[in-house]
């Protein structure tokens, strides 16, 4: 088996409100210092051992599933489970 790490965030040119909220927040309580935050998603994907290519599986079910291509961007990393 395989475990999955993917990380979503947004791409650099797409605007991030939530970020921007938690950036200022962050700010009002005296952490002047931070400068950008973006907000993303994590999510851990188990799969079971298979004959096919486990990175074509891993991009398709991103691309297809899991993010919005046109706004967001995604990374990953496959360990054993």
């Amino acid at each position: 088996m395989k475990k999955v790490k993917i990380y979503v965030t947004l791409k650099e040119s797409i605007l991030d409100p939530q970020g921007s909220a938690v950036q200022g927040s962050l700010q009002k309580i005296g952490y002047g210092e931070v400068s950008d935050v973006r907000i993303g998603k994590y999510l851990e994907v188990t799969i079971q051992d298979t004959d096919r290519d486990i990175e074509t599986i891993v991009k398709e079910m991103c691309e297809k599933v899991l993010t919005n291509t046109v706004i967001e961007k995604y990374r990953y990393e496959v360990e054993e489970a």
